[in-house]
């Protein structure tokens, strides 16, 4: 099911002529509303990339665009992936 959200919004006319043209400016609005959902942990990467029309490897690719990390680990769950990655490798050797 899918709904439309119409938003007035005014702006400068600097930042409405950074924006550029009303579809342009559709478009940028509406990706910067998504990614700032996926940063604040409100949506998931395959959602924020469903949003967008992306695939999840064209989503990560505008994450890194953008300077948006896609894995958010503390470093002590990066011990812990790696540690067990380096187990599943060594059980199949």
């Amino acid at each position: 099911m899918s709904q439309t959200l119409t938003l007035q919004l005014e702006f400068p006319t600097d930042l409405a002529a950074l924006l550029g043209v009303q579809s342009q400016a559709t478009e940028v609005v509406k990706e910067y509303i998504v990614l700032g959902l996926y940063q604040e942990n409100r949506i998931s990467g395959g959602k924020a990339a469903e949003l967008l029309g992306l695939t999840r490897r064209g989503f990560v690719a505008l994450l890194a665009r953008k300077g948006i990390d896609y894995f958010r680990l503390t470093p002590d769950e990066w011990a812990a992936e790696v540690e067990t990655v380096k187990a599943w490798v060594a059980g199949h050797d």
